[in-house]
């Protein structure tokens, strides 16, 4: 990646991260559990949500991840469901994030067609690309099931209380799942968890920005 695809990239990145935390955080607000605003993180300023490794790996391997944003379930009226919507808004928040994009993206498609290569419409639209792919990303890997991930806190949510032993299983393991298989796709060049995220990147992203 040369400097000027980093310095296209950087911003939806952050911005990215930033949205996907901060709806975290709101939703636990509105459901009456303030501890992500005592801890500062009710806001949209990135440095308040940025994990540098979670970040750093999100620019290599193109997965990655901000830091968590503290829950208390015992502030909450209803512990599992509101779990289960609070888990949900990262991920739907980078979904609507990546619908407007592809929306602006086709808009600027139209208006301005195929601009100079280098020009200010050229790198704009490249941003607005980078956008929509980044937020499909990052929804997409946090609704898998494998804990730490949003995924796992929504199954918790949906499954049934006799199910309760599988969740403990992936509270424990799950993150060494993760951290495995990303080793694996690394190390291998046979990366599991894109051949999960990325067909449904694809589909969205023509869908949304017909890309």
């Amino acid at each position: 990646m040369n400097i000027q695809d980093l310095l296209l990239i950087a911003p939806p990145i952050l911005f990215a991260l930033t949205i996907h935390e901060f709806s975290h955080a709101y939703i636990a607000y509105s459901y009456g559990d303030d501890t992500a605003k005592q801890a500062g993180r009710l806001t949209l300023n990135p440095i308040k949500h940025l994990d540098p490794l979670g970040t750093i790996m999100l620019f290599i391997v193109h997965i990655g991840w901000a830091k968590p944003v503290p829950v208390n379930p015992h502030l909450l009226r209803n512990p599992k469901k509101d779990m289960l919507w609070i888990s949900a808004a990262g991920p739907l928040s980078n979904m609507l994030m990546a619908l407007i994009s592809g929306l602006l993206y086709r808009l600027l498609c139209a208006a301005f067609g195929d601009p100079a290569q280098g020009s200010f419409m050229d790198s704009l639209m490249l941003m607005v690309k980078f956008s929509l792919t980044i937020n499909l990303v990052l929804a997409i890997f946090n609704i898998l099931p494998i804990a730490p991930l949003d995924g796992s806190k929504i199954l918790y949510g949906i499954l049934p209380a006799r199910y309760r032993s599988f969740i403990i299983f992936l509270e424990r393991y799950g993150p060494f799942i993760l951290l495995g298989l990303i080793i694996i796709g690394q190390v291998t060049d046979v990366s599991v968890l894109g051949a999960l995220i990325w067909p449904f990147v694809k589909f969205f992203s023509k869908l949304f920005g017909g890309i």
